[in-house]
């Protein structure tokens, strides 16, 4: 996901239009806590994290930075290094958040749900287009498409969602929220998008490590699976955990206030008890 492609951003988007795919999606995700908590969310608090965060239509970029906590995310998967990436991640007993495309799941079949024993699964649309050049049935069928068949394919729900190219517009944002999804982004980027060898890649993760960091990687680059270990190595050196987004913003949520900052309020300090 190239941050080189221009971002469309826009706050506070209103409105709920709601193409008839994305209502019939919509339920499907509609599950009481318990089902929720039995199909991915490893407890109920997280579940009622993420749902209370998704309702303020404003993305994430960071926890509140009070916890030893980060989360990384891996965009554009499953493929052919996936198998690697979990047990990386099973070995050294970290957890991550994986935002996966329809396209890649049809393509490596079984995968997607292997992530599932070591991270939550996102929403990373069907073919990852850039969303504000389409039409609005199209947009709506990309994010909505996609995560019926991860749902399907994971047997998690899936709450959260990450715009290709973190590309956004009022339209995508208004969609994103009737679906009740969290729109997820991230405060430091490996670079491996752009062209990263393994040891830029550890260089640009490991300068970023900070309490409540969301770290960007992609799980379909070798360079980005080879510089797991070196990166893994600094969290433990540190004394960070890896966590999933949902476990971050669960025991370390963001406040109104530095969601409405957007990326800024990931460097200023944490306000304490002004998570929620």
């Amino acid at each position: 996901m190239a941050l080189a492609t221009a971002a469309i951003v826009t706050m506070g988007a209103s409105g709920r239009s709601v193409h008839p795919t994305a209502a019939a999606t919509l339920t499907s995700s509609t599950q009481t806590p318990q089902a929720a908590v039995k199909r991915g969310f490893r407890s109920s608090a997280q579940l009622k994290a993420v749902q209370r965060l998704a309702s303020y239509g404003l993305p994430l970029y960071c926890g509140r930075r009070s916890k030893r906590m980060v989360a990384l995310t891996f965009d554009d998967g499953p493929g052919p290094y996936t198998t690697l990436a979990i047990t990386k991640l099973r070995d050294w007993h970290l957890r991550a958040t994986f935002f996966l495309v329809g396209k890649e799941i049809t393509a490596h079949p079984g995968l997607a749900r292997l992530e599932e024993s070591v991270a939550s699964v996102g929403d990373h649309t069907m073919t990852h287009p850039f969303l504000p050049a389409l039409s609005h049935p199209a947009m709506v069928q990309e994010i909505a498409g996609a995560r019926t068949l991860i749902e399907r394919s994971t047997g998690q729900p899936v709450l959260l969602f990450r715009p290709p190219y973190e590309s956004r517009t009022p339209p995508i944002d208004s969609e994103v929220r009737a679906l009740g999804m969290l729109d997820v982004l991230w405060n430091v980027d490996s670079g491996d998008s752009l062209g990263a060898n393994y040891a830029g890649i550890e260089r640009n993760v490991i300068a970023g490590l900070r309490p409540g960091s969301i770290i960007l990687m992609h799980e379909n680059r070798g360079q980005t699976i080879r510089a797991l270990p070196v990166i893994f190595a600094a969290l433990k050196r540190d004394h960070l955990r890896a966590v999933t987004v949902p476990e971050l913003i669960a025991a370390d949520p963001p406040s109104v206030a530095q969601l409405q900052q957007g990326e800024r309020g990931c460097s200023a300090a944490p306000t304490p008890g002004s998570g929620g």
